[in-house]
């Protein structure tokens, strides 16, 4: 579990903002989050949201912004209806500086050097495949994401002035426009961001200020790709600034240029997609199942505790929403997105054999780090437990036989070799 290393209490009643570590850079440096939301630690059906800022130790302008996002949610709960909506609906995790080691030596890479956006395992090519090449810093990200079920993020980078989305990398390693499943949904994120920007949008190198990553130039083994992949999470890149180390007394303009773009960012997940919950018809438990959006082929997991998924769309559009689970019946509805999220909570019935029994589920339901796997059929179950016991008692049988022999048999003499 992410260890919990410090907490306060808001100067505004009802309202909490949690500090904590997920890990420490190479020179033991803690990587410090701060989880800003009405229940920081609580698991709610609500989505999570995470900032990521110098990820390369010479682009520190994200690191400051962020902290500057912290303090004007902080400051404009139940001031500012945006802040007061971030706070009340979605679990919202900034962690300022990945790279502390490399912020201190000014230089892209990490103490070892290494850039931390290359370290990730690669959908493409076998890099970063073992887990003890990978830096400290990396590893501290992934454990990060298989303790919480983010759905979206962005990193924060500097050097450039546009809204970068997957895919990163192409299989030829050419440079050309690569689409992922979910293209249209990342192309509409991204525009959040660079319509709400200053002048992110009026770019003319990237049109709308938004560019395909591998269109603009391939890079393997990056953080995006591998969030999308592996962590069901929806990731940007972000290019906020094109002086990588500005002077101080630009930091506020800069502030200003991205403050709409980074609060509009996180509240598209709220704005947006279709959201909601999976229960069994039978009891009413929740169920860790997936959804499923017709002619996207990405499936979304929902929680393993309460069962809530967040489903991100683009708006104005019809789609086609399926609920599965194992051992249950699937259930689909059509839903319009207009400039509004929707909220969909889907009761499966649980599939039945002939003599209406139900059958059992054999997903993997999880308490903690242990898993149980449920069989398809209850009567299997007793079925081996009789055999088992049968088995067990013919054993026990014989073994009594050959005692009682070898007592009416008398001692056995020592063999002499």
């Amino acid at each position: 579990m992410i260890m919990l290393t410090y907490s306060f209490y808001s100067l505004i009643e009802g309202f909490f903002e949690w500090i904590i570590s997920i890990g420490e850079s190479v020179n033991g440096v803690p990587l410090w989050v701060i989880e800003i939301s009405d229940k920081p630690g609580e698991e709610e059906p609500e989505p999570a949201f995470k900032y990521i800022g110098n990820v390369h130790g010479d682009e520190p302008v994200g690191r400051e912004l962020l902290m500057l996002l912290a303090n004007w949610i902080c400051d404009n709960y139940l001031k500012d209806p945006l802040a007061t909506s971030i706070v009340d609906g979605v679990h919202l995790h900034i962690l300022p500086s990945m790279n502390p080691d490399g912020f201190l030596l000014r230089r892209r890479g990490n103490a070892n050097n290494v850039d931390l956006n290359r370290d990730f395992p690669d959908q493409f090519f076998p890099v970063n495949n073992y887990v003890n090449g990978r830096q400290p810093e990396t590893r501290a990200i992934m454990k990060w994401l298989r303790e919480i079920q983010f759905t979206a993020s962005a990193s924060l980078h500097g050097g450039a002035l546009v809204a970068n989305y997957p895919w990163d990398g192409t299989q030829d390693k050419r440079k050309n426009y690569f689409a992922c499943p979910d293209d249209e949904t990342f192309r509409f994120l991204a525009s959040v961001y660079s319509g709400s920007h200053h002048n992110m949008s009026l770019s003319k190198e990237f049109e709308g200020g938004i560019t395909n990553g591998a269109s603009w130039y391939p890079i393997y083994g990056g953080m995006q790709d591998w969030n999308y992949i592996y962590a069901g999470c929806f990731e940007l890149t972000l290019e906020i600034s094109d002086n990588k180390w500005p002077i101080a007394n630009e930091l506020l303009t800069l502030w200003e240029y991205n403050k709409m773009s980074m609060l509009n960012l996180v509240a598209s997940l709220i704005k947006t997609g279709v959201h909601g919950r999976i229960f069994s018809s039978d009891g009413g438990r929740p169920l860790p199942g997936f959804i499923v959006i017709k002619g996207i082929n990405y499936t979304v997991q929902a929680s393993r505790g309460i069962a809530d998924y967040h489903r991100l769309l683009a708006s104005g559009g019809r789609y086609e929403v399926t609920a599965t689970a194992p051992g249950y019946k699937s259930k689909t509805t059509g839903i319009w997105l207009d400039k509004a999220g929707t909220n969909v909570d889907f009761v499966l019935d649980p599939n039945v054999n002939r003599r209406g029994i139900p059958l059992r589920s054999t997903c993997e339901c999880r308490w903690g780090t242990r898993s149980v796997i449920w069989d398809t059929h209850l009567e299997v179950y007793l079925l081996l437990i009789v055999i088992v016991g049968f088995l067990l008692f013919l054993c026990k049988r014989r073994t009594y036989s050959r005692l009682k022999q070898r007592q009416l048999a008398g001692p056995r003499r020592p063999v002499v070799v």
